[in-house]
Formats: structure tokens, sequence, C-alpha cells
């Protein structure tokens, strides 16, 4: 079980994570930087950043593997939505296991692509700058705030 103290840092740095997020989305002309997946990744980031499913890589390469599969269904595979989606949740699970990449929040990824029936452009805006800032922050608040080793030393 999680200390009162863990659970309140890892609250508090995931409103000023998502909240840099949320800013630069609605605040700025930079463009869209909020992913609703990056909301679960925070658990992972601030409540348990020593799991190997916190690490930058995973991250990084979760949210890109699985939002570019949800694209993929999206726009080559033609069948109804409620086979879609599931197939792409699969395939993106799929995908992040054998690739040695697995980040759980990011199972959701093809969800919000085809459900938001985004285009290749997702990519860039939110996917790769949203998880880029998400994992500088995480660095920053557990290596130089929390003092942990983070990312984990293999």
């Amino acid at each position: 079980m999680g200390s009162t103290k863990q659970s309140i840092l890892a609250g508090l740095f995931s409103i000023i994570t998502i909240g840099i997020l949320t800013f630069l989305t609605y605040r700025t002309e930079f463009g869209v930087f909020l992913l609703a997946s990056f909301g679960s990744s925070m658990v992972l980031l601030y409540g348990y950043p020593e799991s190997p499913f916190a690490q930058p890589k995973n991250v990084f390469f979760g949210h890109l593997v699985t939002a570019i599969v949800g694209l993929l269904f999206l726009h080559f595979v033609p069948l109804p939505i409620f086979l879609t989606i599931p197939l792409a949740v699969g395939f993106g699970v799929g995908l992040m296991i054998l690739l040695n990449v697995t980040h759980p929040p990011a199972g959701g990824n093809p969800i919000i692509v085809i459900i938001g029936s985004v285009s290749f452009d997702y990519l860039l805006s939110p996917v790769i700058s949203g998880a880029v800032i998400i994992i500088i922050s995480a660095i920053i608040i557990n290596k130089l705030i929390l003092k942990k080793s983070y990312p984990s030393q293999k």
C-alpha cells in the first residue's frame, strides 16, 4: 500500500505535468499536447517510477506504437468500428509486448485514435510531443526533486 506522502506527491506532480500539457494545448498556438492516456501514465511515472512500465523507452514507444496501430486500423482496415477497435487494441498490446516497450496506459491509444478519427498528424502532436514532455517532466521531478533513480539503471 502506498504512503500518504507518496500519494500526495504523485497527485501534485501529476497536476503539474498535465497542467503543462493543458496550458500548451489551450493557451498557446503550438498545437495539441494532451492525450487521455497520458493521465494514466501519471500513475506509473509518479506513483511507481521504478516499474519497468514507467521507463522512458516504454512510455515513448508504447504510446507511439499503439497510436500507429490505431491509425493503421482506422485508415486501412475497412471493418465496422465494433471490430476495428478490439482488433487494434489487441494488435497494439501484442506489439508492445513483442517489442519490449510495454506501457499499460498506451493500450487505450487505439480506442482514442479510432473514436477520434484522427489523421497521421496526431503522431507528432499530441503523441510524440506530449510523450517527450511527460518523460522530461518525470526525469526532472523524479531525479532532481524526489532524488529517485529515474530512469532505472539496469
